[in-house]
């Protein structure tokens, strides 16, 4: 058993760990392996042990990547978590099957006008700035339902939920406390938006307190890979 292998064990076994924890199923909890800056034989060693969904930061190397695997691994689903900028959103709409990062009407309309109409339409999460800092993107709290209404009506989009990078913070009353918060918005939300099932918080060094939060989606890279590449 190779190094990735038995890290994906590992992180399974924590993920299992945490959701019997507070009373929830393991399988309610979904594993997004970042693969970003790896290179495509670690995806496939993940991908042989039964991994399916990755996710990645950099169009341009996910791109490439998608096609070296596309042959062999044909249902890998790839979420881009990483900013999308307006050029590259054609690249996006074409290759990918998730967007985690949408927190603008304008990269909504692009990727749905974009989407070709032979594929499914592009699975949307709205990403929000939990910890509102200046230097991070995502939206406010307060104007999430009003992108949501907006991307919802976009014929090549689906919109499927939301997602945080909170705070990096070593206070877990700080950070419970913006989890539960979006928690509380994504509960609402999904009363008006059936289709919304997915809730993407947790990394690698805070995604036991991520799924007693509700996370319905981790995403994990450095515990399964090792250190991002320079």
């Amino acid at each position: 058993m190779n190094t990735i292998v038995q890290h994906l064990h590992t992180v399974h076994d924590r993920i299992a760990t945490a959701a019997r924890a507070c009373d929830r199923h393991p399988d309610d909890v979904r594993l997004l392996a970042v693969s970003k800056t790896k290179p495509a034989a670690d995806v496939r060693s993940a991908y042989a042990a039964g991994q399916r969904q990755f996710g990645e930061n950099y169009v341009q190397e996910a791109v490439d990547k998608i096609a070296t695997l596309k042959a062999d691994c044909p249902d890998i689903r790839w979420h881009l978590i990483g900013p999308l900028q307006s050029n590259k959103s054609r690249l996006v709409a074409e290759a990918f099957d998730w967007v985690q990062s949408v927190d603008r009407l304008r990269i909504a309309q692009r990727l749905s006008a974009q989407r070709p109409g032979n594929m499914r339409p592009l699975n949307i999460c709205l990403q929000v700035n939990v910890s509102a800092e200046d230097n991070k993107s995502g939206l406010p709290l307060d104007q999430v339902e009003a992108l949501a209404l907006e991307v919802s009506q976009l014929p090549g989009l689906c919109l499927r939920g939301l997602m945080t990078i909170p705070e990096a913070t070593d206070n877990s009353d700080k950070l419970r406390t913006q989890l539960l918060e979006l928690k509380q918005l994504f509960d609402r939300m999904a009363e008006k938006y059936p289709q919304m099932d997915t809730l993407s918080m947790g990394m690698s060094n805070d995604l036991e307190l991520a799924v007693a939060c509700g996370s319905t989606l981790v995403r994990v890279g450095t515990a399964i890979f090792g250190s991002r590449n320079p």
